[in-house]
């Protein structure tokens, strides 16, 4: 099944391509993420508790980036076993466009389920699939935008010191 998705950043696209390595975002930002270690210079292992439908399971995930193409694009692939709940591999290939001092990001999704997670449905296994992406990008987003902090914060604490 194939999953699509676009994002924009309020952050220079070399900005984004970093923080796409991080292991820190990247742990901060995968649903269900338990741990994350980076092993290789692109090769990451993740624990992530994730549940399709009425199958729940701890996956151990290998990670790896290939295709690296600085600042514009990567391919992230991967796969997770669940033990008794099946396996889920599967690959992302993401583009980083640089507009207006701010990027969009686009991804292609491929996931392939095995085992009893297979077994749950393709529309259900679709469903959770794209929410999975979507969580992680609007998640992804959150992490790396700075936040604008209103005008009045800053001169409000400095009257504050003054009044004292």
């Amino acid at each position: 099944m194939d999953i699509t998705g676009e994002y924009r950043v309020s952050l220079p696209r070399e900005a984004v391509f970093e923080a796409l390595n991080d292991p820190g975002v990247l742990g901060q930002c995968i649903p269900g993420c338990q741990t994350i270690e980076q092993v290789g210079e692109h090769e990451f292992d993740a624990d992530v508790v994730a549940k399709i439908g009425p199958v729940k399971a701890r996956f151990r995930t290998r990670i790896a980036v290939s295709n690296h193409n600085p600042p514009e694009s990567y391919t992230l692939s991967g796969e997770g076993r669940g033990g008794a709940a099946g396996f889920a591999s599967g690959s992302a290939d993401v583009s980083l466009e640089a507009v207006d001092g701010e990027t969009v990001l686009r991804y292609a999704a491929r996931i392939r389920p095995g085992g009893k997670i297979a077994q749950v449905g393709s529309r259900l296994i679709g469903g959770t699939a794209r929410k999975i992406g979507a969580d992680f990008f609007t998640r992804f987003v959150e992490v790396v935008t700075p936040v604008p902090v209103p005008v009045g914060d800053e001169s409000d604490k400095e009257s504050d010191k003054q009044e004292e």
